[in-house]
């Protein structure tokens, strides 16, 4: 009987996870709510595939001790895969596939409420409430309507944030080394990212972590960006100078931050530190600030992105185990994009 192992599997998983068994009760699943790790690899031994969560880096220790156990069929519940040693993987004869598309309109959303938050001074009204302070000055806002919105990367997530924000009223811009046609026949598109960053009032990050984008985010991007700039990064933390993105804060060069991924954020983002030594003063300090949201990569947690990554994950992983083409195959070579 054909089996998958699932690995970390949180308790709001376990619904979908249960939905897919019931449609397909010829295979069997068994699944953990512990990460993939060397050692807990052994756990899925007798099994044909494995289907896993991006938290914790797939090292080499850990691929190997995955093949030890016989299995080679990965499929991640998630986009990234720049955590995976691609090496290793193609080494060992990996299949890997990911779920490059589970709601694009979750991100686009939480992207856009945030903005929109910021630019209201939502932060600060609900700190002076909070006190029972109800006076209006000196928090005024911002309409989004007059704002030109930049948005860099017009992939799904990126043309669904463009909808939203002109069902505010903005006006978008965009930059995409990969245009759209169909944007680009719309003039969307400015010639250059020092373009967007001159002209945009909001600038919002949809691209992925690869090394020309590191940092894309810095104290030369930011001097070249209006007075009162919002940015809003809820793609990729690297994405981000952080230290730059905090002087900018700190001179009123930056009017707001939304900041819903880090760069320092594996080993600290989706765990309790109430009531415990706080581990990352520099974070520590952007959550206090009444001008910056911070969420803890959870742009793309709904009920309707959650079941479309599990669903799709075990669809992909189920495929390769019957020697079919899975709907989202992962290239081995780390140099391919």
């Amino acid at each position: 009987m054909t089996k998958i192992f699932a690995y970390a599997i949180r308790k709001d998983e376990e619904p979908f996870l249960n939905e897919w068994k019931e449609a397909h009760k010829d295979i069997d699943v068994d699944f953990t709510d512990q990460l993939l790790t060397p050692e807990t690899a052994k756990l899925a031994k007798g099994a044909d595939g494995v289907v896993v969560y991006q938290q914790l880096d797939y090292t080499a220790d850990t691929l190997q001790a995955l093949a030890d156990a016989g299995v080679t069929k990965m499929s991640l519940r998630n986009v990234g895969v720049d955590n995976i040693d691609m090496d290793k993987a193609k080494e060992l004869g990996f299949e890997i596939t990911n779920v490059p598309v589970y709601s694009p309109n979750a991100i686009a959303e939480h992207a856009a409420i945030q903005a929109a938050r910021v630019l209201r001074q939502d932060k600060r009204m609900d700190e002076k409430m909070a006190k029972r302070d109800l006076r209006w000055a000196p928090t005024i806002g911002r309409e989004v309507r007059d704002q030109v919105v930049g948005v860099v990367g017009t992939g799904h997530i990126g043309q669904v944030f463009m909808k939203i924000m002109e069902g505010f009223g903005a006006k978008v811009i965009a930059y995409d080394i990969f245009k759209n046609p169909e944007l680009e026949k719309k003039g969307y598109y400015v010639d250059s990212l020092d373009d967007l960053y001159k002209q945009a009032d909001v600038i919002s990050l949809h691209v992925p972590d690869v090394p020309a984008n590191v940092h894309m985010i810095n104290d030369k991007s930011i001097a070249e960006m209006k007075d009162g700039v919002v940015i809003v990064n809820c793609s990729r933390g690297p994405l981000v100078d952080t230290d730059a993105v905090i002087r900018g804060l700190d001179s009123g060069k930056i009017f707001g931050f939304v900041m819903d991924t880090y760069e320092g954020e594996v080993g600290v983002f989706n765990k309790d530190w109430e009531g415990k030594e706080f581990p990352d003063k520099r974070l520590a300090d952007l959550i206090d600030r009444p001008n910056v949201l911070v969420t803890p990569h959870t742009a793309f947690y709904t009920t309707h992105a959650v079941r479309n990554m599990v669903v799709k994950a075990f669809d992909n992983n189920l495929k390769m185990i019957n020697g079919e083409k899975p709907d989202s195959p992962v290239a081995l070579d780390k140099n391919k994009f």
